[in-house]
């Protein structure tokens, strides 16, 4: 059998006897010619397999015999290994408070007070505070957009106000039914969270006193509000949830691996390592990041099952380590170690006692460049590297 480059392709598995090379002698010298060696073509694919981070199992039938060639010059040689082999992607990212939100002011006014990063606010609570009076922070998924007073037409805005006058205990004992409707229950609620926040007693919500956010609780990441300046239509400060998450931007050509609930391992600042899980991927923007002509890349967004961890750790940069398989025991040699055989197949070029042998062998996974191996092959055995 002779070596030379050849693309593998899927066949199904059948019996295979031993084949013999029937080369005859070259005049004169009583042995065969040196085999001619050249790198599989299967080496190119490997390479695409090792960067995008999947891991390839190739079957396909094989002789199981070998051929003794006369040991001719060599470049390099490399041991074959017994060890466990794991596919997998490493990229790197960073922990970051999960959804960063701009708290944008609608209401007219001077600014007063402001939280300071890192403070936590819980629903219910201040954000910051205009002409010495706060601006509360509510739990909803829509902003509000017009003063909510008895009179008002009905809206999700009144709904969303009503429930969380409910779960705040200020309706307590009013018969306060949650809906789109502004009741004089609503009112006498209002009046309630009015008095306990400090706030003029009306029965009104005038635009600007409350901030609808998503969260129950959030985490002050940053404050670009200054005392004494107009609050109108600016950003008074950027808030967050209070979980980390680990976030990364992979290429277009590693997105298929970050498929939703996918499995990966986090590596901390600190050493640490912590198991997460994909939690959603958001395109990129396709338009310049800052820089001219740099795209946006899209953003992985991995839940951690550690916040103490992670915690410690504080806002740093991490390395995610995506699962792949792993193979146990398994013999392994660098993909570069690999030939393709003419009439189908792969093989390694084994060295013993100064004489070369070509083998037959089974791939199995791919991984980091190097391949798991079957065949007439044993741990410790000489390969040789063809350039």
């Amino acid at each position: 059998m002779t070596a030379s480059p050849r693309t593998p392709s899927a066949a199904p598995k059948t019996d295979t006897t031993d084949a013999t090379d029937t080369t005859e002698p070259a005049a004169g010298t009583g042995r065969k010619p040196p085999r001619r060696r050249k790198r599989a073509a299967l080496l190119t694919m490997a390479a695409v397999v090792v960067a995008a981070g999947t891991s390839l199992a190739v079957t396909r039938p094989w002789n199981t015999d070998h051929d003794a060639v006369q040991s001719g010059p060599r470049d390099t040689t490399t041991k074959v290994e017994r060890t466990s082999l794991s596919s997998g992607m490493k990229i790197s990212g960073r922990l970051s408070y999960d959804a960063p939100t701009d708290v944008i002011a609608q209401g007219q006014g001077m600014i007063t007070w402001l939280p300071a990063p890192g403070d936590t606010i819980n629903a219910g609570g201040k954000l910051y505070e205009t002409d010495g009076e706060s601006v509360v922070m509510f739990t909803g998924g829509r902003p509000l957009w017009r003063e909510l007073a008895a009179g008002v037409s009905n809206g999700p805005d009144v709904k969303q106000l009503e429930r969380n006058l409910v779960v705040l205990g200020y309706a307590k004992g009013l018969g306060l039914t949650v809906d789109e409707k502004f009741t004089a229950a609503t009112a006498t609620a209002v009046k309630r969270w009015q008095k306990a926040t400090g706030l003029t007693q009306t029965g009104r919500v005038p635009l600007g006193r409350v901030v609808m956010l998503p969260q129950r609780t959030v985490r002050v990441q940053e404050v670009p509000g200054k005392l004494g300046s107009a609050a109108a239509v600016n950003t008074v400060v950027k808030v967050s949830g209070t979980a980390l998450v680990a976030i990364v931007q992979p290429g277009e050509d590693q997105l298929s691996q970050f498929g939703p609930g996918r499995q990966v391992t986090i590596r901390l600042n600190g050493g640490a390592e912590i198991p997460g899980k994909v939690r959603s991927m958001t395109p990129g923007s396709g338009g310049n990041g800052g820089d001219e002509g740099i795209q946006d890349k899209p953003t992985v967004t991995i839940t951690l099952a550690d916040q103490d961890a992670a915690r410690t750790a504080g806002q740093s940069s991490v390395t995610v380590t995506l699962i792949g398989t792993t193979v146990d025991d398994a013999l392994v040699v660098p993909v570069t170690a690999l030939l393709a055989l003419d009439g189908g197949g792969y093989g390694v070029e084994v060295v013993t006692d100064g004489t070369t042998r070509l083998v037959r062998v089974e791939l199995g996974l791919i991984a980091n460049a190097k391949v798991q191996v079957t065949g007439d092959i044993r741990e410790g055995d000489t390969v040789v590297i063809p350039e």
